[in-house]
């Protein structure tokens, strides 16, 4: 027992250096300037759509807001032509009359991934050369489109993404999955970008052109990847063109509503890093030094030592969290979250580990090293 109390003491320790640095580097990625664009070519905005989510009219809207001179064409997709999301479709057309709309519904499927089947039954409508790919539940700013194709014009670049932070619905269990966002997720991403560990590519925005989808074998070969995403950033790679995230964050809706939606969608999450990227995962240990620190207390069954380990990895914790809002200019709120969150977050992070399978959309998957989905019982 004192030898695991050491040991979860030496991990709290890596865990508040970690998180001091993190710190540090997110007020310096956001501090960045946004390459500007030197021309404004015709865009394909491409939204796959999956329900009547509560934000889904803001979210949509504001990518209908651009501060962008060139042309863009909005195009919607639907598994189901009864889909409530086409009611705010109409919405927004009525609102918004001028936008070049074009809408597909299609049911049909190449894989369970069913997002990139319906973006496979979106795509012969889509008429521009510039494509950009973006979920329904983020919603950006003004410039968003200028600042991802000025990313896009640089040299050799393949593949823009975004970083983004959580934007909670209202209630507990939504403000509970924005911390998860905010101050576990997007530091993480920056660090590891300014430390060369990462290469990630997120679904709320990818952005390339036609050139580029067409050398990769189209989305086709993604059917089957939970984490498309991912596996699209590699494909890119692999052609020799670089994927680049600028130096802002779009907003993604925090939508889940009670403990068991939140617990499901951050353990399918954590599975699904754990199966593409295992080294990567488990060095994810780093950013639960107060998890670490309260076992350093168990373990020594309470010792005076042990305690001073939690202080500091909580004031390290909500010290990130204050940079990470100062640098993306939004309020400081529920910093008495952050704690409970850590710990609920460490207990996903250790069942991760206890199985592969994932629940997406109602329907059981087992993920296999590759990030491939294949059907699974339930357990």
């Amino acid at each position: 027992m004192v030898t695991l109390a050491y040991a979860c003491a030496a991990a709290a320790v890596v865990g508040i250096g970690y998180t001091v640095l993190a710190g540090v580097l997110i007020g310096r990625f956001f501090a960045r300037p946004v390459s500007a664009p030197t021309s404004f070519p015709p865009v394909t905005i491409v939204k796959p759509l999956h329900g009547d989510e509560r934000a889904l009219f803001a979210n949509l809207a504001s990518f209908c807001e651009q501060d962008y001179p060139g042309a863009v064409q909005f195009l919607f997709g639907v598994h189901d032509p009864a889909d409530p999301a086409l009611r705010t479709v109409d919405e927004l057309r009525r609102q918004h009359p001028d936008a070049d709309m074009t809408v597909v519904a299609d049911a049909r499927l190449y894989g369970p991934n069913r997002k990139i089947s319906n973006i496979l039954n979106m795509l012969p409508q889509a008429r521009h050369d510039v494509l950009v790919f973006a979920d329904s539940d983020v919603s950006v700013g003004p410039d968003y489109l200028r600042n991802v194709i000025g990313e896009l014009q640089k040299p050799d670049v393949g593949l823009v993404t975004c970083a983004y932070r959580g934007q909670p619905d209202p209630g507990f269990w939504p403000r509970l999955s924005a911390k998860a966002t905010n101050y576990q997720f997007l530091p993480g991403v920056v660090t590891g970008l300014a430390l060369g560990l990462a290469r990630p590519c997120f679904g709320q925005t990818i952005a390339m052109r036609r050139d580029t989808y067409e050398k990769i074998g189209g989305f086709t070969p993604f059917v089957r990847h939970l984490a498309e995403d991912h596996a699209i950033g590699e494909a890119v790679r692999a052609i020799g063109e670089k994927v680049v995230i600028p130096p802002f964050a779009i907003a993604h809706a925090c939508v889940e509503s009670s403990a068991r939606k939140l617990i499901a969608h951050e353990l399918r999450w954590s599975r699904t890093i754990r199966r593409i990227n295992p080294w990567g995962h488990l060095g994810s240990a780093l950013i639960y030094p107060f998890a670490f620190a309260l076992l350093a207390v168990a373990f020594s069954g309470g010792a005076l030592w042990a305690w001073p380990f939690v202080l500091a990895a909580m004031g390290a914790r909500l010290a990130v969290q204050l940079l990470v809002d100062r640098a993306l200019r939004q309020p400081h709120r529920d910093l008495w979250l952050l704690p409970l969150w850590d710990i609920v977050s460490f207990a996903i992070f250790v069942a991760s580990f206890r199985s592969s399978r994932v629940v997406w959309r109602g329907f059981s998957f087992k993920v296999d090293g590759d990030g491939l989905l294949s059907a699974a019982q339930d357990e």
